[in-house]
């Protein structure tokens, strides 16, 4: 039988070929019927909506959706859009969410769909983590913040709002300053001039290398740089000319 990824990722045609065996059994309530077809594949509900959901090839596919107990497409979506956005690693695993990720960053449509299920879910992660500190569920986040970057899911605009978030600790915790340079979605140097940026993250971004010689000698040249950026770039400078 497909699992997750088989079917998140099948064409039309195996979809239908999947779904093949099942007939709608009107006399089943919407849950069951979810249930009954998720077993089988030994998946959970959500798992199943989601695959499904995700699928750019599924949209179309009518014939399947009241095997799954849902009377249209956009029924599926909502429900899918729920899912996604609320859980953390326990109905979808953390490996389903970067399949997930992997398959949809060509796909235009669902791209612009995801950046906005995305605030909810990275708020949710976020509240989960001041909560609990929950180590296993930092790292996952980290992991997931970094293929959110490199996978290219979120625009300029997404990664601007969150440079811009100067007080949010999570920007400290992921070294989300140095993902973004890493996943070239905004120039070091660009980057690197900001103001917005805390000296702090500019330290990390020089002992990771990703800063050349001649930008940090010519940010010394900004008369308007705080003292305790100014003693960070020396410091780094001294270092580099021993």
């Amino acid at each position: 039988m497909p699992g997750f990824n088989e079917i998140l990722a099948a064409t039309e045609e195996e979809l239908v070929q999947n779904f093949y065996m099942f007939r709608d059994d009107r006399s089943l309530s919407r849950e069951d019927k979810l249930n009954k077809v998720a077993r089988k594949f030994l998946l959970r509900d959500a798992q199943l909506v989601c695959a499904v959901g995700f699928n750019p090839n599924a949209a179309n596919l009518t014939e399947i959706l009241p095997i799954m107990g849902f009377d249209s497409f956009d029924e599926l979506a909502s429900e899918r859009n729920d899912i996604f956005s609320t859980d953390i690693y326990r109905r979808l695993t953390f490996d389903n969410v970067i399949e997930i990720y992997s398959e949809i960053k060509t796909h235009a449509k669902l791209l612009q769909i995801m950046e906005y299920l995305l605030k909810k879910r990275l708020h949710n992660i976020e509240g989960k983590i001041e909560a609990t500190v929950n180590s296993i569920i930092i790292e996952k986040y980290k992991a997931e913040m970094r293929a959110i970057y490199f996978d290219r899911i979120v625009s300029i605009d997404f990664v601007e709002d969150r440079l811009n978030n100067t007080d949010s600790g999570f920007r400290a915790l992921l070294n989300e300053v140095a993902i973004i340079i890493e996943s070239k979605l905004i120039p070091a140097g660009d980057i690197f001039f900001r103001d917005s940026i805390l000296p702090e993250e500019k330290r990390k971004l020089l002992n990771k290398g990703l800063i050349p010689t001649d930008l940090i000698e010519s940010r010394l040249g900004d008369e308007s740089i705080s003292n305790e950026e100014k003693r960070i770039l020396l410091e780094h400078l001294k270092q580099l000319r021993k």
